[in-house]
Order: C-alpha cells, then sequence, then structure tokens
C-alpha cells in the first residue's frame, strides 16, 4: 500500500489548496455565465425536491457518470473513485479532476456527491496487517474525495472474524483516529452504513452505530467528519421491518432516537431479494421485492419507502439507488424506471 506522501502536491491536492490557486479560487463560487441556472437547480433541489441519485460507473470518466446521472434525470451520483477490488491505485489525473469539478459546478451538485469505498477495507480486523493495509486505503479515498470535492465517503463499518464485537468496534474507533489525524482539515464526511450483519459484520444495529459513533467520537473530537448512511434493504433484511409505511417511519423515528437525522448524510434505497430478519444482502429493483412488496404506485405509497421519499427532514440527503442496471425490455434503463416509481410515491 501506498506510503503517505508518495502522492504528489501536483497530483493530489486538497480542498483548502485548491481554493488557493487561481485555477480553482472560484470553485466556491458559481461562473457568472452558469450562476443563475446553477443557482436555481440547488435552490430546486434543496426547497423543492428529494435529491434522488444512483451509483454509476466511472468507466468513460468521473464527469461522464456524473452527466449521466443528470441525463437520467437524477439529482445527485455515487461512484467508485477507483477499482474497488484492487487494493493498489493510480493517482487521479489532474485533468480528471478537473473535468469532474467542472461538470459538478455546471450541475450545481457540490453538496450531493457520494462516493463508496472499497470492499477490500476492514477497519475491525484483528489481523493487524489487514487492518494498518485498510487505514492506508482508507487514507487514499478520503484524499481522493478531497481533491474532487466530494462530500461524503461511505463505507461499511467491518468485521471482527476471530475476536469478538466490542473488539472490533473497539478497532474501528481507533482506525479512525489514524484516519482523521491523517486528513485533519478535510472536508469529507464519514459516513458509516447499516450492515445485514451476515457473519461477524458491524454495524446491523442502530444502537450498535450509535455505539460505535460514539467511540469514533471519543477518540477523534470531530463530530463534523462521523455521519451515517442508512441503507433500506440492509435496514429490512437486517432486521428492522420497511414493508408499510407505518413501520418505515418508525424505523426511521427509531433512527433519529439512537443516532440522529441530522447524523444521517446519504440513503441507499434499495428493495430487498430476502425476507425481513433474513440477514441477506440482495438488492432488487424499488417495489421487486419484499420492501415494496409491488411496483403500482398505489402499493409503493403503502410501503417504507413512501415514509422515507417523503419525510420532511431527508430532504436534503442524497437518496442513492443501488439496484440492479439491466435494462428493460423495451431499453430503458432500469435507473429511471425506478426513479420514475419513487417519484410517484412522493405526496404532492
Amino acid at each position: 500500500p501506498r506510503k503517505r506522501g508518495e502522492w504528489g502536491e501536483s497530483k493530489m491536492v486538497s480542498r483548502r489548496d485548491q481554493r488557493k490557486t487561481p485555477s480553482t479560487q472560484g470553485r466556491d463560487m458559481l461562473r457568472p455565465s452558469l450562476a443563475r441556472g446553477a443557482l436555481f437547480d440547488r435552490l430546486l433541489i434543496l426547497y423543492t425536491l428529494f435529491m434522488f441519485g444512483s451509483h454509476l460507473s466511472i468507466s468513460k470518466g468521473l464527469d461522464t457518470a456524473a452527466r449521466n446521472a443528470k441525463a437520467l434525470g437524477f439529482e445527485a451520483v455515487q461512484i467508485f473513485t477507483k477499482n474497488q477490488r484492487q487494493w493498489k491505485t493510480k493517482p487521479l489525473d489532474p485533468a480528471a479532476i478537473t473535468d469532474w469539478q467542472q461538470a459538478i459546478e455546471e450541475l450545481g451538485w457540490q453538496h450531493q456527491t457520494v462516493s463508496h469505498a472499497s470492499y477490500l477495507i476492514n477497519l475491525a480486523s484483528p489481523d493487524d496487517e489487514l487492518w494498518h493495509k485498510s487505514i492506508d486505503l482508507m487514507t487514499e479515498e478520503t484524499e481522493r474525495c478531497e481533491a474532487l470535492g466530494i462530500p461524503f465517503l461511505v463505507h461499511h463499518p467491518g468485521a471482527y472474524t476471530t475476536s469478538d464485537a466490542a473488539t472490533g468496534l473497539g478497532r474501528i474507533a481507533l482506525a479512525y483516529k489514524s484516519l482523521c489525524k491523517r486528513t485533519a482539515g478535510y472536508a469529507t464526511v464519514f459516513c458509516l452504513e447499516d450492515t445485514v450483519g451476515s457473519g461477524s459484520n458491524l454495524g446491523r444495529t442502530f444502537e450498535e452505530l450509535a455505539e460505535l459513533r460514539q467511540l469514533i467520537l471519543d477518540q477523534t473530537g470531530a463530530p463534523h467528519r462521523v455521519g451515517f448512511c442508512f441503507d433500506t434493504c440492509h435496514a429490512h433484511a437486517g432486521g428492522y421491518d420497511l414493508s408499510t409505511r407505518a413501520g418505515g417511519e418508525a424505523v426511521l423515528a427509531e433512527f433519529d432516537r439512537l443516532c440522529g437525522l441530522d447524523n444521517l448524510k446519504v440513503i441507499h434505497l434499495n428493495d430487498s431479494v430476502g425476507e425481513v430478519g433474513s440477514r441477506k444482502d440482495r438488492h432488487a429493483h424499488i417495489g421487486e421485492g419484499t420492501i415494496g412488496g409491488g411496483t403500482a404506485a398505489r402499493v409503493l405509497r403503502e410501503s417504507g419507502f413512501a415514509a422515507v421519499v417523503n419525510h420532511p427532514r431527508l430532504k436534503a440527503v442524497p437518496m442513492i439507488l443501488e439496484t440492479p442496471k439491466e435494462p428493460t425490455e423495451a431499453g430503458t434503463p432500469m435507473d429511471a424506471v425506478n426513479l420514475r416509481r419513487l417519484r410517484g410515491i412522493q405526496d404532492a
């Protein structure tokens, strides 16, 4: 894994340093030619729309992923900033950074982009070599988000494997101590994602997530750097029944009581192949799993999805689809189909 400082300043620059350079002084200010449209879009999103997005491929470029999201009708996007199946990473191309930032500025999406960290990372591992390797890779993930101006970095808490839950939670908190020290001053927020709790994976219950965040705060004293990501499939398969709207409202109330909705930075909107409490992490299209119970709007309006996409305190939270990508028989991208289903259950 990369050692600290291996990337030169010319290739990897923090957001603080970027604002000091002439080429990026205006990245927090809309260019005059774009100001009216981008500002209007931003205000429209903040005050009238919920921010729906999808996890999209960067195979044709980072900026292309963002533009594709817009073309599909979304107001947000989630990406991997690297190959998530590999430990080694290439430095971000400065041109790719510039193209991404220009696309995000034009779209007015400075506050609604998300990155998902590599699944290889295990900050709870009792194995010192894997643990340190995971911290190194998580640091790289954070540096990439900071360079791109991506505000939210989602990751799975980790699995304790041969130790126990308490030890695993402690290991994650210690990893965060190192991580926050390495990335001091960064704006990127780490988002702990709930899991189905299979095997020794941590983060299934809201109680455990809340405990973990507090342990991290005890180690770092940085509450502004630590938030949550709520995945509907994971919650449902993990034991929180989202199959009814009333159930969804109760689940969100419980999350608010234990974790705080103000700390919820990202939502993953996925239906679940598995039944409630099945511990099966298998995503389904909206309405085609055990949460939605059907694709008709009248059915979905009675599901937990309706509770989520109509909650007034979640209007500023990016809601990201992580559903299968195959097109319909008519060739319509399923992202567009899922988005239409979600829009169709929003209260007037």
